[in-house]
C-alpha cells in the first residue's frame, strides 16, 4: 500500500476500481480521461490529481492503471512517439491493463513498456461495474509470472478471484472467448423471449421455466427480466460486445475456423449499434426480435 496509484481510463470500471483501492487504503495520486470533466470530478472525489496526460500519471505514479477501450487507445498511451505516452516515464514503474482489447494489443504493451525499462501486465475482467466497485472482479491475468506475484496483492484487493493464465496476449483470447460466448447466449435469450411473447407466453413463468431446464444460463439471471421490461440500463454496452464479438471472430480467422453462430450475434449487435442504440446494454439485442419494438 505505499505504491503510489495512478489510472488511465475511468469511466464506470476504471473509476469504480479507483474508489474501490482508494477505500482499501491505497494512494491514488492520479487519473486521466479523455473526457476531462469525468477526470476533474472523480479526482476531486479521490483527492488526488487530474492529470492532462497519460504521461503526467506515469510521471508521478508507481503503479498505472490502465482501463481504455480499444486498440487505438492502446497505441497511443503507449505510444513510442507520442510525448504524452507512458513510456516517457516508464523505467521502474509496472502497468496493469484491463482493456478488453486485441491479444496483440497486449504484447504490443509488454514489448514497449520492457524496452523502457518497466514492467507490464493484462487483467482482463469477467465482471460488471458493481463487481468493481465492491472488489469482486474475475480477473483473468497474462504476462509473466513474476510480474503477475508482484500485482498479487493489489489485484486481491480488487477481485474475487484471480486466474494466472500464461504469457502476454492469452489472458486476452480467454477474455474474448468469454465475451464470445456470452454475447451468443443473450442473443439467444432474446430470441427465446421474443417467440415466447409473439405467441402469448407469460414471459415471467417462461424465464423460471428456462432456469429449471437446459435454457438456463447466466444471462438469464441477469438480463432476461430485463429483456422483458425493457430496461437496458448500461452495464456492458452493445457496442463493447459487437467489438469483442469481432475480436474473438478474428482469432477465429486466424484459426482457420468458421463459427456461424459467433457472426450471426455479431451481425446483431452490430445492427443494433447502426440503429444507434449501440449504448444500450447488451440486453438491448432483445428490441431487434421483439415484436412492435423495432420502428
Amino acid at each position: 500500500m505505499t505504491s503510489r496509484i495512478g489510472f488511465v481510463g475511468v469511466g464506470r470500471m476504471g473509476g469504480n476500481m479507483a474508489r474501490r483501492l482508494k477505500d482499501k487504503g491505497y494512494e491514488i495520486t492520479s487519473v486521466q480521461d479523455r473526457n476531462s470533466k469525468t477526470a476533474k470530478a472523480l479526482a476531486q472525489e479521490l483527492g488526488c490529481e487530474s492529470s492532462p496526460t497519460p504521461a503526467r500519471v506515469s510521471e508521478i505514479s508507481d503503479v498505472i492503471l490502465t482501463v481504455v477501450t480499444d486498440d487505438t487507445s492502446m497505441d497511443e498511451i503507449f505510444s513510442e512517439t507520442l510525448p504524452s505516452s507512458m513510456l516517457t516515464h516508464a523505467k521502474g514503474k509496472l502497468f496493469i491493463n484491463f482493456a478488453t482489447v486485441s491479444p496483440e494489443a497486449h504484447i504490443m504493451a509488454e514489448t514497449r513498456v520492457e524496452k523502457n525499462g518497466g514492467t507490464n501486465l493484462e487483467a482482463l475482467m469477467a465482471s460488471s461495474i458493481n463487481q468493481a466497485r465492491d472488489g469482486t472482479l474475475y480477473l483473468m491475468c497474462g504476462g509473466k509470472e513474476p510480474v503477475f506475484e508482484q500485482a498479487r496483492t493489489l489485484l486481491e484487493k480488487l477481485s474475487s478471484k484471480l486466474r494466472y493464465v500464461g504469457p502476454a496476449g492469452d489472458a486476452a483470447k480467454v477474455k474474448a472467448l468469454v465475451n464470445m460466448v456470452m454475447n451468443c447466449n443473450t442473443a439467444a435469450l432474446a430470441e427465446g423471449l421474443g417467440l415466447g411473447d409473439a405467441l402469448g407466453l407469460d414471459l415471467a413463468m417462461l424465464r423460471e421455466v428456462f432456469g429449471q431446464t437446459g435454457a438456463a444460463s447466466r444471462v438469464l439471471e441477469t438480463d432476461g427480466e430485463d429483456m422483458q421490461n425493457r430496461d437496458h440500463e448500461c452495464y456492458f454496452s452493445a457496442v463493447h460486445a459487437a467489438k469483442d464479438s469481432g475480436i474473438a471472430l478474428n482469432l477465429a480467422r486466424f484459426s482457420g475456423l468458421d463459427l456461424p453462430i459467433a457472426k450471426a450475434t455479431f451481425e446483431q449487435y452490430k445492427r443494433l449499434v447502426s440503429s444507434g442504440k449501440g449504448e444500450l446494454d447488451k440486453s438491448g439485442v432483445a428490441e431487434l426480435v421483439f415484436k412492435g419494438r423495432m420502428k
